[in-house]
């Protein structure tokens, strides 16, 4: 037996390298109630990217046209490309009681709370250290030191808004923080705010007759 409840939107922000993306991977996976909010983007699609399934991939002429009419949540411009949420798709999941996570940064984590405040539930992801995040960067080969020493820059900006989060876990042991996750975000479903089938489930329950 459930109560009737709101999705939630849970937002997962993390400097590059610290491993954001593997995180909403392995929850994806281990979390059938949750699925990937997908966003809008002008970069180029990758060979082994679909639209619609990785990211929605529009020009930049369409991506301005989407944020003008207030179609986007949230949109943010990284090293030099546009990306966004589209709004209709998560409205409609909320109000199904279907959760979603986000992988965006801080600008967007401070705009989707913005426009769904009471809906949001956010963590940031930290590296053990700095030397280690540039590290795992190195380790990912083919990133030339000019463009490893951009990202660790711009990994510094991010981690200077880890307050703004909910939560904040440091990525030592992956299992471990994917472990923390779950408890999250298992912690946020069961909020009584959130549950707005209570009234009814608690109207509705029946005591058992006294003894005769």
């Amino acid at each position: 037996m459930s109560i009737a409840r709101r999705g939630l939107c849970f937002v997962i922000s993390a400097p590059s390298g610290a491993g954001k993306t593997s995180l909403t991977r392995a929850l994806l996976a281990v979390e059938p109630g949750l699925s990937l909010s997908i966003s809008v983007t002008t970069r180029a699609r990758r060979p082994d990217e679909a639209d619609g399934v990785h990211y929605f991939f529009r020009t930049q002429a369409q991506f301005d046209q989407m944020r003008g009419a207030g179609e986007l949540l949230e949109s943010a411009t990284v090293f030099g490309r546009s990306y966004g949420t589209p709004r209709a798709r998560v409205e409609e999941a909320l109000a199904a009681g279907r959760d979603m996570v986000f992988d965006i940064d801080w600008q967007g984590h401070r705009q989707v709370r913005a426009a769904l405040p009471s809906d949001v539930v956010s963590l940031f992801i930290l590296p053990p250290s700095l030397t280690e995040l540039e590290t795992r960067l190195r380790r990912r080969g083919g990133i030339a030191d000019a463009e490893i020493s951009r990202r660790m820059q711009a990994a510094q900006a991010e981690i200077s808004h880890a307050a703004e989060f909910d939560h904040v876990l440091i990525n030592e042991d992956f299992q471990t923080s994917v472990d923390a996750a779950r408890a999250i975000l298992q912690a946020a479903r069961l909020a009584t705010a959130r549950q707005i089938g209570l009234r009814g489930f608690l109207a509705n329950l029946e005591l058992p007759s006294a003894p005769t």
